[in-house]
């Protein structure tokens, strides 16, 4: 398994493109510890980030698992890349003929997907326990550690996507196709959902209660937004009648069905595999 994990992260590190783009990913994922230096006046109003409570335990938990999770284009142009790179460079083919065997190379992908959410998913715990632990009004162990399963959802939303990601080089073995093919199903999920509710069965929430279980819905549905949660958020929301009352708490029937998909897109990836003449 190590030799599997350590030829893939080689590729990745080897090529320039898929460097740039790693170390951009986590980049980006660093700068989300600048949210605490944001600070401005507006007339008589004085905006201090850092004291509006974002960063209390344990809702900079849910916070920065959601922030975390939206640059994750960058790593899936990777995991995509990753694939079709094979396939221009007859890389997949030689693999192949040294003795790896087609299931081996599968794994070694899914390998990869893992390390990617992996780390991802540590050094969002990393970034939140310092920010937390400097800026929250709250420093009991009881606290702090509780409602981590944020983290865990972040994890496999990541996991999910970047499968999903992965069965597409898969699937179409070019990686701007693939991408843009990305793109197209979060159009027909979307699409799909207004033509379902409104022409076939004209019942929005029957529909919404449909599509959820779709691949990108469904990941976007195990973390929902956290920003309404903010006392400061939820108070104006009284004052001008507008609160929407939710369920910030994550969606363990969603993470379930986020798990079946990347079973599924793994599992496609081998068989597509497995099928065509290499």
């Amino acid at each position: 398994m190590k030799r599997l994990l350590a030829i893939e992260l080689q590729k990745i590190w080897l090529n320039r493109a898929s460097r740039i783009l790693t170390l951009t990913y986590f980049g980006i994922l660093s700068l989300i510890a600048l949210i605490a230096s944001i600070e401005f006046d507006l007339g008589p109003f004085h905006f201090d980030a850092s004291e509006q409570g974002i960063f209390n335990f344990p809702y900079i938990w849910h916070l920065n698992s959601y922030i975390g999770a939206l640059p994750k284009i960058f790593l899936a142009l990777v995991i995509v890349s990753m694939m079709a790179n094979e396939y221009t460079y007859g890389t997949l083919k030689q693999n192949l003929i040294d003795g790896m065997s087609k299931k081996e190379f599968v794994f070694s992908k899914f390998l990869t997907v893992l390390v990617f959410s992996g780390l991802s998913t540590v050094f969002i715990f990393v970034i939140s326990l310092l920010l937390g632990l400097m800026y929250s009004t709250y420093d009991e162990v009881g606290i702090i550690f509780s409602e981590m399963d944020y983290l865990l959802a972040f994890f496999v939303k990541l996991t999910g996507f970047f499968s999903f990601c992965l069965f597409l080089g898969v699937l179409i073995k070019r990686s701007a196709f693939a991408i843009g093919f990305l793109f197209v199903w979060y159009l027909i999920e979307n699409i799909g959902f207004l033509i379902f509710g409104k022409l076939i069965v004209n019942d929005f929430e029957l529909a919404r209660s449909i599509f959820r279980y779709m691949p990108l819905e469904a990941m976007s549905g195990v973390l929902i937004e956290p920003f309404t949660k903010l006392d400061i958020i939820q108070a104006v929301g009284n004052q001008v009648g507008v609160l929407e009352i939710k369920d910030y708490a994550v969606d363990y029937g969603l993470v379930a069905v986020v798990l079946v998909w990347t079973c599924l897109f793994i599992w496609g990836s081998y068989a597509l595999i497995q099928k065509r003449d290499l």
